[in-house]
């Protein structure tokens, strides 16, 4: 038909006011037979232009009246669209959300009169409604059929806002419910043999038990079977399992239909591994004895749908009890926690932003939220037992276990996003839970939600604004009540009744709830401005103390820290505006002893671990520490006063050391925990010997200043041996050296002598003097003739007697000397005098490499201590540092003269030169390389989680569980730490076998 002139441009005006963006199209389609009768009818491009997607709502209508069978089917469909507004309002809504509906229409034409009625009973039908829809289906395909009738009408009252999501979403789910019972029907009447034999329940679990399915989901069940009377229990397992198997087939395969949706059981005992159908007893005896903290979890939503409704009921009453008591699991919250992190890890990448349901934000972090506090108090309050997320919610915030206003907040959210997520199933009817790119779509769904003005960028807006509120709440959930119950400042809300917090404290992991309130109370009451801050700031690093081993420590050590600083407004301000501050605080002040110590002392070291002028968590160089600790000596009054601006340096520089030491192992909200455990190991080796070196230094001077002015009457110089000389010193190791000194012209030997003892004296005095700070131990019992022989030596004297009178074991130990402080040329001349000795230019005679193994294999034998286990001491057990060590040293002593890359007192260094001049292979340099690594970590975990050293594992599960924390193990996990050690070194161990002790010589 051809338009009259100016026709064509004021109807493709009212189209784009209408919401059409296609409005050419959409004129060629009004101007259709089909709806010729409707063609300048206002109401009916009004009724299209209310709808998501008009285009998509015309096109649809355009093709139901072709594919009505005769005109007056089509009549009839027109004149009804017309006077019935409520058919207009559902028919074209549906049309306009839904492509898959409207095939679904095209195909079977007659369904748009389901669409008609609009009795009462019809806006809320429930299970015994659908039932009554699927009642005509009798085989998979007219079932599908019947299914998808039913689907029509749920979602022509939602699209029209006649229910709200929580209603749709349960409507869902009871036509799931009707839709199982119809399909176990289909496969008992297929095989009433097997039906005879057993009694089989159909429990529905995930969004179906919730009552909260969506348009297109999985749906979780459960078998429970048992044998009917007289059967043989055997028989009726197996009859059950081919019903249960013929029923999930029914639903899940595609036919000419399509399909249902899938029936998912694995979330059974065992899952895809274990049987389909189990009897109640079996179903007990695996909860009881095998099920993990998920399983309970997961059994929150139970709920008996089909088959015997008896058997399913029984099966509920018998699993709830279990269910409720998961709280009390060791680890239970950081299980928890764990798997929703998994969940979030295994996103790809490219998906992250776009994740509607598991990302961050999303309807996994307000259902994870709302499960955890059910699990904790539904124990003790029964209200608070419900599969659905909403009404659960509702009931957490009445009892007091959430906060009404974070409640409120949650709940606009969640349906927010679950309305999202509908409109986007809906769309074709396909199971995704991602936001769309493609800009028609958004705008379909923006504007199916009522944002009409901008729905693209409004959709963005609103969702990225409901997933901030659900990431800022999602933790704060768990921890603010708290707060409240303490704090009491809000008038009119229910709160946390003493016993519920304790009960959520234990639950987090804390020992002692009693405290951990008191020290709530004590940072959260009041109306002053630090604790203001500290109850915004409190429920994040409540969280953070619960991801750690010790919470109890964490918790206490911020009160101090707060009490200490609170007063200051840099350090509140520190922890509010610079984000990694209060998640590195929290993480130091709660992964053991040695950082939380040093910082006490000091408090204000705490501007370390913010990102501002306290020079954050970068270590520093020798160079600038020694700059920093002369310039405090030269300021210093007298000697004692510069030694203890020195260590004050020294236990500043130990806290940063330590602090990145932690954060790095255990990673951040931002940055993952290191991977590279080497990487770690050599960074806490490098810093604490530089600092070391840079306290002797200064030590040095404050000592030759004090005594004798600007210059000793010999020159002096510190030789750094063992760890210290190999750059791999740990927290808690000795400072082992050897002091060497040349007396200046026209000095007496004996006065230059005299003077050298006093300032080593001296040194060691000052250095171990009781203060605040840490003492700094010096060991010289590697130098000649040990603990007989003088503590200070002239080289003309160090070269008489290696000339004369040294044996292979002090070669061996030269092997890590190296200048550290004092005169460097005297330093450098004294390398010079001893490389001969530890790469002697022939190798080692046999006798000497007889005498290095008889002397390792002594040491093993008389010096672990008494009770230990050796596999697990990791500096004298087989495979640890000590093995590792000799192992290279001998490499060094054979083939150091030969080979440059091996003359180095770094074990590391000197391993992978070995492996580079091919006298180890790659493969045994890695497991060398892996045990001395994890070696070196166990000790410096041991330090930082006891605050002494220790070359062992700890006895105490809570230490023993804090070191496995440090080294990446999470709750739950010290025997695979255990084992994970053993294996290393036992591997290690063979590998020193061959290469130490000869069993192939290399």
């Amino acid at each position: 038909m051809t338009a009259a002139p100016g026709r064509r441009s004021s109807t493709f005006t009212r189209l784009l006011r209408h919401g059409f963006t296609d409005a050419s199209a959409a004129e060629r389609l009004l101007d259709s037979v089909e709806l010729a009768p409707l063609r300048d009818d206002p109401v009916l491009l009004e009724a299209l232009g209310a709808t998501a997607d008009p285009d998509l709502a015309l096109l649809g209508l355009v093709r139901l009246l072709e594919a009505q069978p005769n005109p007056g089917a089509r009549r009839e469909l027109l004149d009804t669209l017309i006077a019935a507004k409520p058919l207009r309002d559902r028919l074209l809504g549906v049309l306009g959300a839904s492509t898959a509906l409207a095939d679904h229409l095209t195909r079977h034409p007659e369904d748009w009169q389901a669409l008609v009625t609009y009795e009462s009973r019809d806006l809320h039908p429930g299970v015994e409604e659908f039932e009554a829809g699927l009642a005509g289906a009798t085989d998979p395909v007219s079932l599908r059929v019947a299914y998808r009738r039913c689907l029509l009408s749920i979602a022509a009252r939602d699209v029209c806002g006649t229910t709200g999501v929580a209603e749709s979403a349960a409507e869902l789910a009871d036509l799931a419910t009707a839709t199982l019972r119809a399909a176990l029907a289909l496969a008992e009447e297929a095989a009433p043999e097997d039906a005879a034999l057993c009694r089989l329940a159909v429990i529905a679990m995930g969004k179906c038990g919730g009552h909260e399915l969506n348009y297109v989901s999985d749906v979780d069940v459960i078998f429970v079977g048992e044998a009917a009377e007289g059967a043989d229990e055997t028989k009726a397992i197996r009859a059950a399992t081919r019903l249960a198997s013929h029923m999930m087939r029914i639903c899940s395969e595609t036919t000419v239909e399509g399909s249902i949706w899938p029936v998912d059981a694995n979330l059974r005992p065992e899952g895809r591994n274990g049987p389909l159908v189990r009897t109640l007893s079996s179903h007990l005896a695996y909860y009881q004895r095998w099920a993990k903290t998920w399983e309970f979890q997961a059994l929150l939503k139970a709920r008996p749908v089909a088959g015997d409704l008896d058997l399913g009921e029984e099966y509920v009453a018998a699993v709830q009890p279990l269910v409720w008591k998961a709280a009390e699991r060791e680890n239970f919250v950081a299980d928890v926690q764990k798997m929703r992190r998994r969940v979030v890890e295994n996103i790809p990448a490219a998906e992250v932003d776009r994740q509607l349901k598991l990302g961050p934000g999303g309807l996994r972090d307000v259902e994870f939220a709302v499960q955890l506090l059910q699990l904790v108090h539904g124990r003790a309050d029964t209200s608070l037992r419900s599969g659905t997320t909403l009404d659960a919610l509702k009931a957490l915030a009445a009892g007091g276990y959430v906060g009404r206003a974070d409640a409120a907040q949650l709940d606009e959210a969640y349906r927010f996003l679950r309305s999202m997520e509908h409109r986007i199933q809906l769309f074709r009817l396909r199971r995704t839970h991602l936001v769309p790119e493609d800009e028609a779509e958004l705008r379909r769904i923006g504007r199916s939600l009522g944002l009409r003005a901008d729905p693209v960028a409004d959709l963005h807006r609103e969702w990225r604004r409901h997933a901030t509120v659900v990431r800022r709440l999602h933790e704060k959930l768990f921890y603010r009540p708290l707060l409240d119950a303490v704090a009491q400042l809000a008038t009119g809300e229910a709160r946390l009744s003493a016993e519920a917090a304790r009960e959520r404290l234990v639950a987090l992991g804390y020992d002692d709830p009693a405290s951990a309130l008191r020290h709530l109370e004590a940072l959260a009451s009041g109306v002053t401005r630090k604790a203001a801050i500290q109850r915004t700031l409190l429920p994040v690093m409540l969280g953070w103390f619960a991801d750690s081993a010790d919470p109890d420590a964490g918790l206490l050590n911020f009160r101090k820290v707060s009490d200490a600083l609170g007063k200051t407004p840099w350090y509140l301000r520190l922890l509010r505006d610079e984000g990694a501050a209060a998640q590195n605080l929290a993480r130091v002040l709660s992964a053991g002893r040695l950082a939380p110590d040093l910082l006490m002392r000091a408090p204000e070291a705490v501007a370390l671990l913010g990102d501002g002028d306290g020079g954050g968590l970068e270590p520093r160089s020798r160079a600038h520490l020694e700059q920093e600790i002369l310039a405090a000596v030269n300021r210093a009054d007298g000697a004692a006063q510069a030694v203890t601006a020195a260590r004050g340096v020294r236990r500043r520089e130990l806290f940063r050391t330590a602090a990145v030491d932690i954060v790095g192992s255990y990673g951040t909200e931002e940055q993952p925990a290191e991977a590279d455990q080497g990487a770690l190991v050599d960074r806490v080796g490098a810093a604490v010997s530089d600092l070391t070196a840079a306290t002797l230094a200064g030590t040095l001077r404050a000592v030759v200043r004090d005594g004798w002015g600007e210059d000793l009457p010999t020159r002096f110089a510190i030789i750094g041996m063992g760890r210290f000389g190999g750059h791999e010193l740990g927290y808690g190791s000795d400072a082992d050296v050897l002091f060497v000194h040349e007396p200046r012209d026209g000095v007496e030997e004996r006065e230059a002598s005299q003077a050298a003892g006093k300032v080593v004296s001296e040194m060691r005095r000052l250095l171990q003097l009781p203060s605040a700070d840490p003492p700094l131990l010096i060991d010289a019992d590697l130098r000649p003739e040990g603990k007989s022989g003088p503590l200070v030596r002239t080289l003309t004297s160090y070269e008489a007697y290696y000339r004369r009178w040294s044996l292979t074991w002090e070669s061996h130990a030269l092997l890590r000397a190296a200048p550290v402080a004092g005169d460097e040329d005297l330093g450098r001349r004294f390398i010079e005098l001893i490389d001969p000795l530890r790469y002697p230019a022939d190798g080692l005679a046999d006798e000497a490499v007889r005498e290095i193994r008889r002397l390792k294999a002594r040491m093993e034998s008389e010096r672990l201590p008494r009770g230990a286990d050796p596999k697990l001491h990791a500096k004298l057990g087989p495979g640890g540092l000590s093995d590792v060590e000799w192992t290279v040293q001998l490499l060094q002593l054979r083939h150091g003269s030969a080979e440059p890359g091996l003359r180095t007192t770094r074990t590391r260094e000197a391993l992978a030169a070995a492996r580079a001049a091919g006298l180890i292979t790659d493969e045994d340099a890695a497991i060398l390389d892996e045990a001395w690594v994890l070696a070196t970590r166990v000790r410096n975990a041991v330090m930082l989680v006891r605050g002494r050293a220790g070359d062992t594992f700890p006895t105490d599960s809570r230490e023993l569980a804090a070191v496995g924390r440090y080294l990446g193990y999470g709750p739950g996990h010290v025997g695979d730490m255990l084992d994970a050690y053993r294996r290393t070194a036992r591997r290690a161990r063979a590998v020193v076998e061959e290469l130490f002790y000869g069993v192939a010589e290399r």
